[in-house]
């Protein structure tokens, strides 16, 4: 059986000033950026529309695709490779699905810890931003 790394979306949005990040309730725990997995028949598009609603509570409108994240071990459960999309979040922010908080942050506070290479995103992100 031939083994593939497993398609994910992460979504950086942008909130009332700042970035949304969520508190997982599952391993690895700690703070990420929301996303998740690709369902079969699904667009990248689709499916970070999904996965934000689901965690977040929050409609957005997708910007652009920043940038997709393929190190084999950018998630310790398996080998994906993520596909990054940043969007304008619109709605009231409350965590959901597998998120126990959410919040909104800056380059200045980012909480600790943050899991998978979320941390190196952000910072992409935060370089390329301004």
């Amino acid at each position: 059986m031939h083994k593939n790394p497993v398609p994910t979306v992460d979504i950086i949005i942008e909130y009332k000033g700042g970035i949304v990040l969520i508190k997982r309730k599952n391993e690895p725990r700690g703070w990420a950026i929301p996303g998740g997995f690709v369902d079969y028949g699904e667009s990248l598009e689709s499916a970070a529309v999904r996965e934000a609603k689901e965690e977040t509570n929050l409609d957005i409108e997708l910007i652009r695709q920043f940038h997709t994240y393929s190190d084999p071990g950018r998630d310790p459960r398996r080998h994906t490779i993520s596909t990054v999309f940043i969007a304008r979040g619109y709605g009231e922010l409350r965590p959901g699905d597998d998120a126990e908080d959410a919040g909104i942050f800056s380059q200045d506070n980012l909480p600790e810890p943050i899991v998978f290479d979320h941390r190196d995103i952000l910072n992409d992100y935060f370089l390329k931003r301004y």
